[in-house]
């Protein structure tokens, strides 16, 4: 069995006593506790190299000694074989997984372009060297109250009572990256709510808020994933700036830019959801609730190494580092892109809310919370309502009309009805008629708005004679009223008011005939 080569630093140390300090081998041998005749061997290799003085051996690096004294047996062996394109090999195995691309096919390849290349064990043997040093891990040292890092798994099921059912839940996930302080909690899916919900659960439990947050690319939170520029959530960057947070998402496909709450995911799995197992939740809350006492011994107890638990180190580190919660915690609200319809308005949630008439056919953003709907243009408010639930209704603001859509508006039965009013007995009366005698109050807007018309051009006294008449003949339309205008029947009495009685006839059988 070889021996074990003696240490760099020592055979150049070897190397120095010979050359600079004229010692023997025995005397180099018994200073580096070895036989005289290793110490031969390593001057016979110097040599062999042309490293006979000092001055030669003192400006190599250790690498570069090593690589002149003792070079690799087959190493023009090596080189007679054509080596292998590992890159080439990698990136084919990457980008053809769904077809299961093995190393084995990838060797017959390379055996087919060379006869004489290595045989398929020597062949995996490289590539398996190869592939570990390409695979290396930066390790992440975490300033304190900085960062948390976040993520779903897989949770537990919620059994309907009733009908046996199963739900799976989703397990959230917020680790600290210098304390490992953890939270997690339970909810029904990952959509935006219960994401953004969890966050501000997240940073009550921990009674204060981080300088950055790193998540995965869900949806939720990323809408368009890219390495360089990622397209956030507007809810959740609205979140973020609420609290004074930074978003960094993970690069897709890099797991290990989080791999704390990885560590975490696995952790709380085997620390809380592994213990309730054989337990049966009908409900979120109680779930939770079951999850959050476990949690708490999770985070109270003390770690092997540093012997200290992540509550301890949380108060220690992160907590005075990070930032204090801000006096009302996130509204929530969902942002969307709308485009303003020909009639000014945009529709939300199955509602229409009106916008300023100048806005036609653009694109707008909309902020849509609980209470209220916001309407922005390149990032300036042009409109708000109190947000309608009422399905396919309209919110209108009259400010937002054209000038002559708010004039036609106006022509309400209210209104209409009021200036009737004002103006006499008589006329009130007419209006009324004339929008009863459509079948939609509606249809008569343009009538009575050409009465309007017509108030402005004769007296009230005029207007109330010419009604009354209107009225005793029972022709209640625009053009009867105009005509007694124009053709002044107002001014002359009817044939009521001249004669009360029938004049004596014998033609006139009278009202006793028909009695």
């Amino acid at each position: 069995m070889a021996k074990e080569r003696l240490s760099m630093k020592k055979i150049k140390e070897a190397l120095r006593l010979k050359y600079n300090c004229q010692l023997t081998n025995r005397e180099i041998g018994r200073s580096c506790d070895v036989v005289h005749s290793t110490i031969a061997d390593y001057l016979r290799r110097a040599h062999v190299a042309g490293l006979t003085t000092w001055e030669h051996v003192a400006l190599l690096t250790e690498t570069t000694l090593e690589e002149k004294l003792f070079p690799p047996a087959n190493y023009l062996l090596l080189f007679t074989r054509p080596p292998p394109d590992f890159a080439h090999i990698s990136e084919e195995l990457r980008s053809h997984k769904n077809l299961n691309l093995t190393l084995e096919l990838l060797w017959q390849e390379y055996k087919e372009q060379h006869p004489n290349g290595y045989q398929y064990s020597q062949f995996c043997d490289l590539y398996r060297r190869w592939r570990k040093k390409q695979d290396v891990c930066m390790r992440q040292d975490h300033k304190w109250g900085e960062k948390v890092f976040v993520d779903y798994c897989d949770g537990l099921f919620l059994v309907n009572p009733d009908t046996g059912e199963k739900t799976l839940t989703q397990l959230f996930v917020m680790v600290w990256g210098a304390s490992n302080f953890t939270f997690a909690e339970a909810s029904l899916s990952q959509q935006l709510p219960c994401w953004i919900d969890s966050h501000k659960r997240a940073f009550d439990y921990f009674g204060c808020v981080p300088h950055v947050v790193t998540g995965d690319n869900l949806k939720s939170g990323v809408t368009k994933p890219c390495r360089y520029e990622p397209d956030l959530n507007a809810t959740y960057v609205e979140m973020a700036e609420h609290y004074g947070i930074a978003l960094i998402p993970a690069r897709p496909k890099k797991p290990r830019d989080k791999a704390k709450v990885e560590a975490g995911c696995l952790i709380t799995q085997r620390w809380i959801l592994a213990v309730l197992r054989h337990r049966t939740f009908t409900n979120l809350a109680q779930l939770n609730t079951a999850i959050r006492e476990l949690l708490d011994k999770l985070n109270n107890r003390p770690m092997r190494k540093v012997k200290k638990s992540r509550r301890d180190l949380f108060e220690i580190w992160d907590k005075p580092n990070a930032q204090s919660l801000p006096a009302k915690p996130y509204e929530f609200a969902e942002w969307f892109k709308a485009t303003v319809n020909i009639d000014y308005h945009i529709a939300v949630d199955r509602h229409y809310y009106s916008v300023p008439f100048n806005y036609v056919h653009d694109s707008v953003d909309v902020r849509l919370s609980s209470l209220m709907l916001e309407v922005f243009r390149k990032g300036e408010r042009i409109a708000s309502h109190p947000r309608s639930f009422l399905a396919h209704r309209h919110t209108t603001t009259t400010a937002h009309m054209p000038v002559d859509h708010q004039k036609h508006a106006e022509g309400t039965p209210s209104r209409i009805k009021a200036w009737a009013q004002k103006t006499g007995p008589s006329t009130s009366q007419f209006v009324e008629a004339l929008m009863k005698s459509k079948a939609h109050p509606e249809q008569a807007y343009r009538a009575c708005l050409g009465v309007f018309r017509l108030a402005r051009d004769y007296s009230v006294e005029r207007m109330e004679a010419a009604t009354g008449r209107a009225l005793l003949y029972n022709t209640c339309s625009y053009q009867s009223l105009e005509r007694i205008l124009i053709r002044q029947l107002d001014q002359q009495p009817s044939a009521t008011t001249a004669s009360n009685s029938l004049p004596d006839h014998e033609n006139i059988r009278g009202e006793g005939y028909y009695q």
